[in-house]
């Protein structure tokens, strides 16, 4: 399932929205730049993990998936390595949870990936 894509007119409501978190950004910061970085990195991390969930829980899922696969890879049906296997999300939006995700080989999310046409 490919990702819904915004209209021009939910694009230009994101566009206000971001300047206008720029703009609280430069006021709440002063100018110190130190304090803009650290401000910007503090909503990167909450907004990745508004979307993704924390890395816990991705890997509190990565355990799980492993143990109900049997360790396998479901494209390809090979052992998957213990470290570096990936969460294929099978509906971006619905996040990461077991039932809308099945752990993968990196070369096989990208393969999968590229056959959706979403690379």
């Amino acid at each position: 399932m490919s990702n819904r894509k915004l209209s021009p007119i939910e694009i230009s409501g994101a566009v206000k929205l971001l300047n206008s978190i720029r703009a609280n950004l430069d006021r709440i910061s002063g100018g110190d730049p130190e304090l803009l970085f650290a401000l910007r990195r503090r909503l990167v991390v909450k907004l990745t993990h508004d979307e993704r969930g924390t890395p816990a829980h991705r890997n509190k899922i990565k355990r799980l998936k492993r143990a109900e696969q049997n360790g396998m890879c479901p494209i390809c049906g090979k052992e998957l390595p213990l470290k570096y296997a990936e969460l294929d999300r099978f509906n971006a939006s619905a996040g990461y949870t077991v039932e809308n995700t099945r752990l993968v080989h990196h070369a096989c999310h990208i393969q999968d990936q590229a056959e959706k046409s979403y690379l």
